[in-house]
């Protein structure tokens, strides 16, 4: 029997990068897959590569509304919810903090902290009822770390872990765990871009630029969206029964506390 058969699991964000291989290894370990973002294309290509079931509902994380019609629509299509994983995020702006605007700011919040807020307070009275759930919430090696030029995305992100152990500690009692992963620079499009960008600024080659991202590593490697996605496994499954509340750094070996 595989490890998440018959479980009904949210990811958001499911539509790229690591969200969308988070789903896929939910799917292959058995559960039943609902795929939100706010890019319907993108879900469709990740649910047409699943070769599973799945479901898709397209939501803006940072919208009620559209928060409300998602858990709505899983409850009446699918039952219940036994996994959420509060994947959506966005990189926020790259400025000193002085010269970065409210709106900027708020923008930032709204997807990666309001937005799994909302997605949580409408899915858990789903868990309540069952008296199970598991709840795992993305945040980043730079929620635990400066990171300057940055301010909305890291706050965003460290305020995720504060998030994962409070809410871990009022959802105890009626079986749900509540527990973050911390990816640190993760292979794919987005990082390679980063990395051409500092090459250009400092005219250094690529892989000299992308040292400065794997040299502090015990591994001397950037991580996978595999591997988060079997982190989200492991957080998933009965193996992590009496795991909550913890925020898991996958970062090759850099160490931040």
């Amino acid at each position: 029997m595989k490890k998440l058969e018959k479980k009904i699991a949210i990811v958001t964000g499911a539509g790229q990068g690591i969200g969308k291989s988070i789903a896929s290894a939910l799917a292959k370990n058995g559960a039943t897959v609902v795929l939100a973002s706010r890019s319907i294309e993108n879900l469709k290509v990740t649910a047409s590569e699943l070769n599973s079931n799945s479901l898709i509902v397209q939501t803006d994380v940072s919208n009620e509304n559209s928060v409300i019609n998602l858990v709505e629509t899983v409850k009446k299509e699918l039952g219940s919810v036994d996994i959420l994983v509060n994947n959506s995020g966005v990189a926020g702006p790259t400025k000193r903090c002085e010269d970065i605007t409210l709106e900027e700011w708020e923008e930032c919040f709204s997807v990666n902290m309001t937005g799994m807020f909302l997605v949580s307070k409408y899915v858990i009275p789903l868990m309540k009822e069952k008296s199970y759930g598991r709840i795992i919430n993305v945040s980043s090696m730079s929620g635990k770390r400066p990171l300057p030029n940055r301010t909305p995305y890291t706050s965003s992100k460290m305020a995720v872990i504060g998030f994962t152990r409070t809410l871990a500690f009022e959802l105890g009692e009626f079986g749900i765990t509540v527990n973050s992963i911390c990816p640190g620079a993760t292979a794919g499009p987005r990082i390679d871009s980063v990395i051409q960008n500092m090459s250009e600024s400092f005219d250094i080659t690529f892989d000299e630029a992308k040292k400065t991202f794997t040299d502090p590593a015990a591994l001397k490697t950037l991580v996978t969206p595999e591997d988060h996605a079997a982190l989200c496994v492991f957080l998933a499954s009965e193996d992590a029964i009496r795991m909550t509340g913890q925020d898991l750094n996958l970062t090759g070996g850099l160490i931040w506390y």
